[in-house]
């Protein structure tokens, strides 16, 4: 019996497997648009959709169960060539997979009942109508089937050897090493079935449960080719070890079975029995030859003795017999709990801080060994820290393959013909990110479609294709990484957004905007230039959110307007939200720290300029740069230092400089939340604590330069 925690350990790995194999089976839908005839597409929906259903019905999840077996059913229908993959029960099977991941939610909330019964059943009637005939009165393609012939035992004249190891995953992937026998007894008469076991662990401790073990070594009588064979094995074939001998093999080929077998540590009597080379009867009458014999006969000896097997294959067999058991190297993946993997980046960043403490001793000691010690610890936390961090990094494509079915549903709304381009799916980026990032974007490739790409009509007036572009890209670059949302429709209408931002009192008819400030008012809240409120856009919140989540992120926006041509919004972020390389600043008794991917340059302060000027402009070769004072702007109190340092920070072509009282250098730091009391801190991105034990807070990067950017504002 089950614990409550190792049921719950359990369902979160369901959960979590579950949720991969959904975007598998959105994978091979979109494929399956695109080529409808790949049976590779259709085998892999088949695999996961079966699998799900495997798993579920381990758990005892019914309502996953009762769901997925109708859906099975028609896949199968398909991939047997019962029925014709066409639109309409493509996008039936895109219905089928939203339900059952809401039916897999519904379970991992632990309710049993059905959250839509009534969208169930109406998807079941639906799918019932692709079934054939027989199937939809309830009754199984293989209850209406003839029955086997049975077919006479002995001889080798169409017996087939088949040798069998299961990939030790089998039993997760919820098969069952029987079922496969079942089949085989389908097509033809098993006349003979070794189990392999020798790999259990003598040790029960080290026995798991979950782990499949086995392999077969089966004797088949049949009339069907090699190919209805290796049907039987469809679905476990990418990772198991399969060989199949056909009838009247020669010595040569058993001994290359024997060669590709995967290593074993087992008799003489069992590899030659196993792989076939002999018979149960041969090998007792060898074994009785031996107890028999005076001088002490190997085995080997007494089964070429009676022309049981050749001497090549004996020898061959003895080879592998000698052979030691090496651990297997699957080469596969382990999967952590994302709580986990938090508690050690956590774990690690206290490293990060304890090591940085210790350094600082050893500077104020001025100890030289103290300090070489220190030093050696820092390079192999470096590492670890970089290590513990590619723990938690993932590919981009996890989240813009969601993307497709995004695309082609807004499009079907909006009449209009688009096609997702998708570049540097590839790129990693921090698990945490990925996570918070799926929103912002969704509101972006809407925005884009319903806002920025023209009716076909329009576009073939304008003389572009009648299909329009979206194009989702990922790439790293300065440290960061840089997500661009971009399409080739009309671009934003800045008149429209001037018109609409003075209408709402946003700006007066006085100010004099540049085109980069009038695109970037699309982000003001309640701002919207659709001309009628859908369900897509018109209500003005969207953009102001996407601009709230991606500065919640450290992140920041830009806008690369083409009017007539379209638009790219660039997102910038930073690569993790955990432990950063950052530079550490003071101003009065403060420290600060601003992330080092952002920081380009310090120089010394002109000693003209004015202490309790709160912000302005200075020359940096021959080219001006706004700055703002860290003291005015946080209202620090204390008197500023005779000489003042100035960080140059940059985003893209944007620049400012911070002018702070003193610079301490670059520093590994992790930061920490405030917390919600400190919510209303502006331009503040987080806290860290010093090896001296002081707090240190994270300057808000992008948050800074639009204050920047309202300081150039009210001066222009």
């Amino acid at each position: 019996m089950l614990t409550g925690d190792q049921w719950q350990q359990l369902l979160e790995g369901f959960l979590a497997e579950s949720q991969d194999l959904m975007l598998r089976c959105e994978e091979s839908l979109r494929e399956l648009q695109e080529t409808p005839d790949s049976e590779s597409a259709i085998n892999e929906l088949f695999r996961a959709i079966h699998t799900v259903k495997g798993s579920a019905g381990l758990l005892g999840l019914d309502l996953v169960v009762h769901f997925v077996h109708d859906f099975e059913n028609v896949l199968m229908a398909v991939r047997d060539g019962h029925q014709s993959l066409d639109d309409p029960l493509i996008e039936l099977s895109y219905r089928c997979c939203d339900h059952l991941a809401t039916l897999i939610e519904a379970a991992g909330t632990g309710s049993g009942a059905d959250p839509d019964p009534e969208k169930s059943e109406r998807l079941k009637a639906a799918l019932n109508q692709y079934l054939p005939s027989q199937e939809r009165h309830g009754i199984t393609a293989s209850a209406q089937a003839p029955a086997v012939e049975a077919l006479p035992a002995g001889g080798d004249q169409d017996t087939w050897h088949i040798s069998v190891r299961f990939h030790e995953d089998l039993f997760r992937d919820g098969f069952d090493p029987a079922s496969f026998v079942r089949f085989l007894s389908q097509i033809g008469q098993v006349t003979d079935i070794n189990l392999i076991d020798n790999l259990i662990p003598d040790n029960l401790k080290q026995f798991d449960p979950e782990t499949c073990y086995l392999g077969l070594e089966v004797r088949l009588y049949t009339a069907a080719g090699k190919r209805e064979i290796e049907d039987a094995f469809e679905f476990i074939r990418e990772n198991t070890f399969l060989r199949i001998l056909p009838p009247d093999s020669k010595t040569d080929d058993y001994l290359q079975l024997l060669a590709e077998l995967p290593d074993t540590q087992a008799r003489l009597g069992e590899i030659l029995l196993a792989v076939g080379a002999i018979t149960d009867a041969e090998l007792q009458q060898a074994l009785s030859l031996q107890a028999s014999s005076v001088s002490g006969k190997r085995l080997g000896e007494c089964l070429v003795e009676q022309a049981a097997a050749a001497p090549e294959v004996v020898s061959d067999a003895l080879k592998r017999q000698q052979k030691k058991t090496r651990p297997s190297d699957s080469g596969g993946f382990l999967r952590v709990s994302a709580r986990k993997l938090d508690d050690l980046i956590n774990q690690v960043g206290e490293l990060v801080v304890a090591a940085a403490g210790a350094q600082m001793l050893a500077n104020r000691r001025q100890d030289p060994e103290f300090s070489e010690v220190c030093e050696e610890i820092h390079q192999h936390l470096e590492h670890i820290r970089e290590t513990s961090l590619q723990l938690r990094m993932v590919e981009m494509g996890e989240i813009f393959n969601r993307f497709h079915r995004v695309v082609r549903e807004t499009a079907d709304t909006l009449n209009k013909q688009i096609r997702l381009e998708l570049e540097g799916a590839e790129t990693e980026l921090d698990k945490s990110l990925v996570d918070r990032l799926y929103d912002p974007l969704v509101h972006m490739v809407r925005n884009a479609m319903d806002h920025g790409l023209e009716g076909p009509d329009e576009r073939t007036a304008a003389g572009k294709p009648a299909e329009g572009r979206v194009r989702l890209s990922a790439f790293h670059e300065s440290g960061m990484i840089v997500i661009e949302i971009e399409d080739d429709g009309r671009g934003i209408n800045l008149a429209r957004v001037r018109e609409k931002a003075i209408s709402q009192g946003v700006i007066s008819a006085d100010d004099e905007l540049d085109d980069k400030a009038l695109a970037h008012l699309i982000f003001h809240p309640g701002l919207s230039t659709a001309k009628a409120v859908s369900n897509l856009s018109g209500r003005g919140v969207g953009m102001d959110s996407v601009r709230q989540d991606i500065e919640a992120l450290r992140g920041s926006v830009e806008i690369d307007n083409r009017p007539g041509r379209g638009c790219c919004m660039r997102i910038r972020l930073p690569l993790t939200l955990a432990i950063i390389d950052g530079f550490l600043v003071s101003v009065a008794d403060q420290f600060f720290v601003i992330p080092t991917d952002w920081v380009t340059e310090c120089i010394e302060a002109p000693r003209a300029l004015k202490r309790d000027q709160r912000s302005g402009y200075l020359e940096l070769r021959g080219q001006a740069l706004p700055f703002i004072s860290m003291k005015q702007h946080f209202s620090l109190p204390g008197n500023p230092p005779p000489r003042s340092s100035m960080v140059v920070i940059a985003q893209g072509e944007e620049r400012a400089g911070l002018l702070v009282d003193e610079l301490h250098g670059e520093i590994q730091t992790v930061i920490k939340p405030l917390g919600p009391l400190f919510d209303h801190l502006p331009d503040i991105a987080g806290g860290t604590i010093l090896g001296s034990g002081q707090v240190a807070l994270t300057l808000d990067v992008p948050g800074i330069l639009t204050s920047v950017r309202a300081m150039e504002a009210a001066i222009h």
